[in-house]
């Protein structure tokens, strides 16, 4: 693999350099993988979400985060410390044109899942989460977004069993990722 991925011991967590790539990175940064595993944040506003979600990507073995350049919260220190170290183990590629990077995606063999509670989205424990994977989380409130969804080869919603309507997308994240890890063993 061309790039260091951040991932030696020289460095304790807290001073751990950030690596973040840009679009023209991705193919190399899923060179060599068999199945990989990605995980796309679609505008992302809270940073405690986002470092919520860049742990629980390290935590499942998550092989690179994509976030939107635009409409997402940084990569700050807040997420570095939400996060607990996700932020400095895992590649973070900032993608300029979501939309472009998923079709990219695609061309390399990875199917797209988005997450939505469309009324054609199938049940998560029903959907085949095997394979080379994207798994798409929308923002706080909205969701993923229309072109998003559209771009998406299938929908996928968590079944609610409650009078609560929806997950914090953190915690959506993390059972979307530990479904998907848990169809692959």
């Amino acid at each position: 693999m061309p790039f260091p991925l951040a991932r030696d011991n020289k460095h304790s967590d807290a001073q751990r350099p950030l690596t973040k790539y840009a679009d023209d990175d991705l193919e190399a940064l899923l060179e060599g993988q068999k199945d990989p595993l990605v995980l796309v944040l679609d505008g992302l506003q809270d940073p405690h979400n986002l470092g919520a979600c860049l742990r629980t990507a390290d935590c499942a073995g998550v092989d690179l985060v994509i976030i939107t350049k635009k409409r997402s919260a940084p990569v700050n220190e807040t997420v570095k410390r939400i996060a607990c170290g996700g932020a400095e183990h895992i590649p973070i590629l900032l993608a300029s044109n979501l939309r472009n990077t998923l079709d990219r995606l695609k061309k390399l063999g990875l199917w797209i899942a988005g997450t939505s509670d469309h009324k054609t989205s199938q049940s998560l424990w029903k959907a085949n989460l095997r394979g080379p994977l994207a798994l798409v989380m929308g923002a706080e409130g909205e969701g993923i977004r229309h072109l998003t969804g559209v771009t998406c080869d299938f929908l996928v919603k968590i079944p609610m069993y409650g009078t609560v309507p929806c997950l914090n997308v953190s915690v959506a994240t993390g059972v979307c990722l530990f479904e998907a890890i848990r169809q692959r063993k």
